[in-house]
């Protein structure tokens, strides 16, 4: 299957984004949608009520210059559109919450440094190459 992909704006719902059982949506995507949050334009409150303290993983993005305010260990707000920066800094130590570091830090401008990515590769396998086929451009840095 084949997608097209256009430009488009996104905007914050109304209600709350939180899991739900099938066909809802999957306790696993969910720290995703803090970056797709973040790039939306308005207020969404984002509630993880199944992983204790997963929410606070989110406030990560801050450093990338997102607007992500945590309420508690499990509920978030993230305020959008962000105007994306730069930075180094260390992955988180939970797998989607450092890929999601890593995929805001693609949508920020100029060189960012994402140190100990071990979950991620633990997790996905090349996922930096398979990402540069897609057009990223990630680099592996070597330690002394």
């Amino acid at each position: 299957m084949d997608v097209k992909i256009l430009k488009s704006n996104l905007v914050a719902p109304v209600d709350k984004i939180h899991p739900m059982p099938f066909p809802g949506l999957n306790i696993d995507c969910l720290p995703f949608f803090s970056l797709i949050a973040a790039t939306a334009e308005g207020r969404t409150l984002i509630h993880d009520w199944v992983f204790e303290n997963r929410a606070i993983y989110s406030t990560e993005l801050n450093r990338l210059n997102a607007k992500v305010e945590l309420l508690d260990a499990h509920r978030i707000f993230v305020n959008g559109p962000t105007n994306w920066r730069p930075a180094e800094m260390m992955a988180p130590p939970a797998l989607r919450p450092a890929v999601v570091v890593m995929l805001a830090m693609l949508c920020a401008p100029g060189q960012s440094i994402l140190r100990n990515v071990y979950s991620i590769a633990r997790g996905y396998e090349d996922f930096a190459k398979r990402l540069c086929k897609l057009g990223a451009d990630i680099q592996p840095l070597s330690d002394f």
